[in-house]
């Protein structure tokens, strides 16, 4: 539905000023960002004053780029320098710009479900987006659209298509509700919680309550959870509005939806809750208590509007992550990459080709963009719409991937390429040679935009580590299969998880049941707590200056002498709350490294029974040689005194204590030894202790990089520094994008090490230098850009670490940062 500009001026009760040709002219654009504009044709600008800007100021400018209608206030002075142009003026921008808002709701009788409060209003919103749309045209506020300005954007976004409407406001101070509630008018409610945000110009909390309450006036029905008792005493006590029905759902007291269980496990939440006296459940693929609260209302909100129970449960359990914000990437061959892959509107699209037109680091835009779906307009109106969008922002080329947007290519008069499916344009994906351009991936989600964004995210210097996550995971059951199945399991993912990334690695143990990470320093727990990780962490290193992070981040400190286990306890008495700090004791049974002696363990128990601001969740020793068969005697003794002084502390402790000692290699060896837990480290990622269990893991890695440069050399040329490669023979050296800056010793070079080519293996010739090596492919049949190999299996993994005098561990730790780790998953 759209507005002459002389009917918008009547609906303010304001006359027009200037070219008077202009009147009839259509507005279907309210704009007031001079910075976003895609197209002038059908926009009105809206000159907001504020105390920090002044829209007033963009006028001429918005003039010189063909926007001919404008809303300004009285005291503009300037209008006649846009002899061309219409202007409304208006006492105060800013009410006028609600009063339209407002009368454009007034022309639609759907529902209409209003969200606020303090803190996951975006989510519902988005959520119930997710959940409704496959039945319903739903319009929703964009991004975070829930001032007194994006409420009334948001609600100019409706038109005669739509059958629901889903918004979100919020408020920072007294008397502003009330606005929103005009514009919005509800017909649903859905108030999510109340805590300190926006707080500050608030007497108090209840105060804000009723503020906020002011929004559901003359809703039919209110949903909210009664276990905020500020909001439900607020609600219950408000006999001003008696009409309106409750939808109440509690964990602790008898309502609509009664929560009765939330298990959280590895990677999803299951939910039990008794509705109209049958017991129902849903299952949520998010374990944080936000999202649990989060889901429960729009479980209230399935559950009110009448949907099937099985649907609900389907839906629930594909709810996918809302991303609040642009992710921009750095991207293959020094492209910029900018993922919005989860939003797809005109709105939106807009938005984010304007922040794609201010990467000025790239003259070439490229635009991957999917069929715009539940759009409500006509096909072909659509796409005349984005194609006119396009022409204004400019970008240099469209790549167009649905049956829709390919139907209407012809429309497009930019470079472009059409493909009827995500996977149709991945199979082509290379021949278009992306280098050197800002890339916007903007598509709904159903065309998985995330598989191009991981083909287009930058993979560093043609070198990569290749993961196999599925070869981790077989790995982890292997081990599991020789544990008791009260046995819980400990995975390490410390030191970059030996080599192959942090949260990716962490996020996969979490998905099949890991019960415990560990991390070698508070940083690397705080990037997967960051990262929303939220299986136990212990830290096995923690710092002295960090135990404030423990507390902040739900980590929980090794505690191998008395001065960390009087670190932990202050960290717990001065953290302000009466929750207490889990704790791993450290015994040192013989690596002689770390851990608390035999000495000790009396003056332990009596410091831990006086200091109820820890709670010890194990207690645990390291075995230093437990893959040898040499040092099999040492190994039981040190599990002999592992047992009696656990015995002792267990004994004194007025709560089950966990145990565990095992690593990988002990795993297989001592099964008598597997207390309650064992740790699991190398062992994950393909490394056995010997040849019987190397056959039963499955290789997790493998380190590639290119041929960069072939050179024909002669008998008795040098090659690299210092000329230490010196050719016996006339020679094919082929150079290699790795060197020891990536983790690769120099001591590996001048023919000690081996490389991979097309399955030969070729020797380094010369030093290695800091980012290259030169290998000899004499023989070879190779070409620049050829994938060479360093290890791709267990085996050759081994042969590297004795080629270059050391262990596989420091191996897989040594890779620097700078080598791109990518994910398989089969």
């Amino acid at each position: 539905m759209s507005y002459t500009i002389s009917q918008i001026a009547n609906i303010l009760g304001s006359e027009l000023k200037g070219n008077s040709s202009l009147m009839d002219l259509s507005v279907t654009q309210l704009l007031i960002d001079s910075r976003t504009l895609a197209e002038p044709e059908g926009v009105m600008f809206v000159a907001l004053k504020t105390a920090n800007n002044d829209g007033h100021r963009f006028i001429k400018e918005l003039y010189e780029k063909g926007v001919r209608l404008f809303m300004v206030n009285n005291e503009f002075e300037d209008a006649t320098l846009c002899v061309d142009a219409t202007f409304i003026r208006v006492p105060d921008t800013l009410p006028a710009l609600q009063l339209i808002a407002a009368r454009h709701r007034r022309q639609f009788d759907i529902p209409v479900i209003a969200i606020t409060g303090s803190n996951g209003k975006t989510i519902v919103k988005e959520w119930l987006y997710q959940l409704i749309s496959p039945d319903k045209n739903v319009v929703k506020s964009p991004l975070s659209y829930n001032s007194q300005v994006g409420v009334p954007l948001s609600v100019w976004q409706m038109d005669s298509t739509h059958q629901l409407g889903i918004f979100e406001a919020g408020i920072s101070q007294p008397g502003e509700m009330e606005k929103l509630k005009n514009i919005i008018s509800p017909t649903l409610g859905i108030i999510t919680n109340i805590g300190e945000a926006h707080g500050a110009n608030f007497n108090d909390i209840r105060e804000k309550i009723r503020e906020k309450m002011k929004l559901f006036k003359n809703v039919r029905t209110l949903i909210y959870c009664s276990d905020y008792e500020d909001i439900d005493e607020s609600i219950q006590s408000d006999e001003a509005h008696p009409e309106i029905k409750l939808f109440i759902w509690s964990r602790s007291k008898d309502a609509t939806l009664r929560i009765a269980k939330t298990l959280q496990g590895a990677g999803s939440t299951i939910i039990s809750g008794l509705f109209k006296g049958e017991e129902i459940t849903i299952t949520i693929p998010f374990t944080d208590d936000a999202s649990i609260e989060n889901a429960i209302h729009c479980w209230a909100c399935m559950l009110l509007v009448g949907y099937e129970h099985t649907t609900i449960g389907e839906r629930m359990n594909a709810l996918q992550p809302v991303a609040m914000r642009m992710e921009m990437l750095k991207g293959i061959n020094n492209c910029t990459l900018i993922n919005d892959s989860y939003n797809s509107d005109i709105n939106s699209l807009s938005v984010a080709l304007n922040f794609l037109h201010r990467q000025q680091q790239h003259s070439r835009k490229t635009i991957v963009l999917s069929d715009i779906t539940q759009s409500g307009k006509n096909e072909k109106e659509l796409y005349s719409k984005i194609a006119g969008i396009l022409k204004a922002n400019l970008p240099t080329r469209l790549i167009g991937i649905g049956k829709a947007i390919s139907a209407y290519a012809d429309l497009f008069s930019l470079e472009k390429y059409f493909f009827n499916s995500t996977e149709d344009f991945l199979q082509h994906i290379n021949e278009f040679n992306f280098r050197d351009e800002a890339i916007l991936l903007k598509g709904a989600r159903s065309f998985q935009f995330e598989k191009i964004s991981k083909e287009l995210q930058e993979k560093a210097h043609e070198t990569v580590m290749l993961i196999k996550l599925s070869a981790i995971a077989h790995n982890l059951r292997y081990y599991r299969s020789l544990l008791k199945p009260s046995t819980k399991i400990m995975a390490m993912v410390k030191a970059f998880s030996y080599g192959s990334g942090s949260f990716e690695i962490a996020n996969m143990l979490q998905f099949h049941r890991a019960d415990y990470l560990a991390v070698a320093y508070p940083d690397e727990g705080v990037e997967l707590r960051n990262a929303g990780i939220s299986l136990p962490i212990m830290v096995m290193n923690p710092e002295p200056g960090s135990y404030d992070l423990f507390i902040k981040y739900g980590m929980e400190p090794e505690v191998y002498s008395f001065r960390t286990l009087k670190l932990a306890v202050d960290a717990a008495i001065h953290s302000g709350t009466d929750k207490k700090m889990p704790v791993h004791i450290k015994l040192d049974t013989g690596m002689h490294r770390l851990g608390f002696g035999e000495e000790d363990i009396d003056q332990l128990i009596s410091v831990l029974s006086q200091t109820p601001q820890l709670v010890v969740k194990s207690i645990f020793s390291h075995l230093a040689a437990s893959g040898s068969d040499t040092h099999k005697d040492f190994t039981l003794e040190q599990i002999d005194k592992f047992t009696r002084w656990s015995d002792k502390i267990l004994a004194a402790m007025p709560y089950p204590v966990m145990r565990h000692i095992l690593n990988s290699a002990g795993i297989a060896r001592y099964p008598q030894a597997q207390f309650d837990m064992v740790r699991l480290g190398i062992g994950l990622y393909g490394v056995g202790n010997n040849a019987t269990e190397q056959r039963k893991l499955e290789n997790a890695g493998t380190l590639k990089s290119v041929i960069s440069q072939i050179m024909y050399l002669k008998k008795g040329d040098t090659v690299g520094y210092n000329q230490r490669g010196v050719l016996q023979t006339d020679s094919t050296i082929a150079t290699i994008a790795i060197g020891y800056a990536d983790g690769i010793r120099r001591e590996y070079g001048n023919g000690k090490g081996k490389m991979k080519v097309h399955g030969k293996l070729a020797p380094i010739v010369g030093d290695v230098c800091m980012d290259m090596l030169m290998i000899d492919i004499t023989g070879i049949d190779a070409k620049e850009g050829d994938e060479v190999i360093l290890f791709d299996d267990p085996t050759s993994l081994l042969q590297t670490a004795k080629d270059m005098n050391t262990i596989p561990y420091e191996v897989l730790t040594g890779l620097s940062g700078r080598v791109k780790r990518v994910y398989v998953h089969e």
